[in-house]
């Protein structure tokens, strides 16, 4: 689908009329600086930010936000600068547009480390304004949209960094349309033939099953009706991508037991414990794929209930219960505030990420005591976003940390005291020693002693995190 400036106005139309005149304004703006470019495909240069601007209409982005995704490519690719930018706008799209800038016009020979100081802007960026993530994250998804038109090096390359950075960004801010999106593309990027043999076999399975997921909703319906419970449905199948990383646990393709699924949207949580009530008189749940993310939700603030049942001829298929709204959060995570929030979205994601997201406080760790750039983006990319764990306080509290981490880690992202003063601690009701390597959904409980002198030294051979090896030192110099 081509968007044109008409598209653009008729979403903004909907939800922001009074904002139409700066959004022309930003539009004709940008026009004209990028007049004589054109992008690899051989189009207008213009197309891309329309793109970028188009689907964060698509959430309710506000205005600023979308002048600044019209105009985020002026002051790197033409001669516009920000101190035009601020005149012509506010201070708060020159901000947003600084935000998102790349630093190409520095003096570096290094490209490592023009890309480390590049994506380390990227991450801390969320501590300034969490908008300038969201813009860069959609300029990233048109990009690989059109990744087409790239050389075979550069396609590689920017798949690889997309699934290394941008798309653990955009699941740890909930955004998982542009997660989901992000992955598949640069997954056909990097495995085209592995892609190509899972494609196939799910558009086979969907040939195959179609006709009883319909079958198997139309039952529900009819069951929710003569109860009194309105709802809507949807028949989804796993993404590509999704597969692929289960079969890398030797899972065969058809033992994926989440490879099917029926969406259930219902008016609010009552009514979601309800209709789980109601879809096990019809089918038979495993108890070992039953997740209540809506009595504990996940890290990025995901709520659902998943149940999977033996559905009809022995098929596995997972239902997935949730409100409207908890739907509108699971799709877009934080833009989804712009949806209820409106122009004041902007403070209650700085807030909400402050509150209530582990990734961000990790991130502003990480940022305080490590100034090498690169070093930064490794411990980024180890800690953060490669594969996590998710372990459980003896409240209930969800805990993430890096596959590898032991007790200690634990510890010292609970609370500094909780680590300095630890002397034993306790993993499924069972006395573990302090270089236990926490596994997947275990239970942990540290027993403490504040007379004790901890932390040793040899912790630091025992810890994975930075935060844990930081406190480890600081413990240890303070008291020499």
């Amino acid at each position: 689908m081509e968007i044109t400036e008409q598209d653009l106005e008729k979403k903004v139309l909907s939800y922001a009329p009074f904002d139409i005149p700066k959004l022309r304004k930003a539009y004709d703006y940008a026009k004209n600086y990028h007049k004589e470019q054109k992008r690899a495909s051989g189009e207008p240069y213009i197309i891309h930010p329309l793109n970028v601007s188009y689907v964060l209409s698509s959430m309710h982005a506000d205005i600023d936000t979308l002048c600044a995704a019209m105009l985020h490519d002026v002051v790197e690719d033409t001669e516009g600068t920000l101190d035009d930018i601020e005149k012509k706008f506010n201070k708060d799209v020159r901000d947003l547009v600084d935000g998102v800038t790349k630093m190409t016009k520095l003096d570096l020979n290094n490209k490592k480390e023009l890309s480390a100081i590049n994506l380390r802007r990227i991450i801390v960026s969320l501590a300034k304004d969490p908008r300038i993530i969201i813009i860069k994250l959609v300029d990233r998804l048109h990009n690989m949209r059109t990744l087409e038109y790239k050389s075979l090096e550069k396609q590689k390359s920017k798949a690889l960094e997309t699934l290394e950075i941008y798309v653990p960004l955009a699941y740890y801010i909930g955004a998982s349309r542009i997660k989901d999106e992000l992955e598949n593309i640069a997954f056909r990027y990097l495995k085209p033939s592995i892609y190509g043999d899972i494609n196939k076999q799910r558009e086979d399975l969907k040939k195959e099953t179609k006709e009883i997921l319909e079958n198997t909703k139309a039952k529900v319906s009819d069951l929710f009706k003569k109860n009194g419970l309105k709802a809507n449905f949807e028949i989804r199948y796993k993404d590509n991508y999704s597969i692929y990383k289960k079969l890398l646990t030797h899972i065969k393709f058809e033992m994926i037991h989440d490879m099917m699924s029926i969406k259930v949207l219902v008016k609010n949580t009552k009514d979601c414990y309800l209709a789980l009530m109601l879809i096990h008189e019809l089918y038979t749940p495993i108890n070992n794929r039953f997740k209540d993310y809506i009595a504990k939700p996940k890290t990025n603030m995901y709520k659902s209930i998943h149940t999977t049942v033996f559905g009809e001829d022995n098929h596995l298929i997972q239902f997935q219960i949730r409100t409207y709204e908890m739907e509108r959060v699971a799709i877009f995570g934080l833009t989804s505030y712009w949806f209820k929030y409106k122009n004041n979205a902007k403070n209650i994601m700085k807030q909400d990420l402050e509150d209530n997201f582990q990734f961000f406080k990790s991130i502003k760790e990480l940022d305080s005591t490590i100034l090498d750039n690169i070093e930064f983006v490794s411990r980024i990319k180890k800690e953060l976003f490669s594969s996590n764990i998710y372990v459980y306080t003896t409240t209930g509290e969800v805990i993430e940390l890096p596959n590898g981490a032991t007790v200690i880690d634990f510890a010292y992202k609970i609370h500094t005291d909780i680590g300095n003063s630890m002397v034993a601690a306790i993993v499924n009701d069972e006395a573990v020693a302090l270089d236990y390597v926490l596994e997947n959904q275990d239970r942990v409980r540290i027993i403490t002693d504040s007379t004790a002198y901890v932390p040793k030294e040899e912790w630091l051979d025992k810890v994975v995190t930075t935060t844990a090896k930081n406190k480890i030192m600081e413990f240890i110099r303070d008291n020499e």
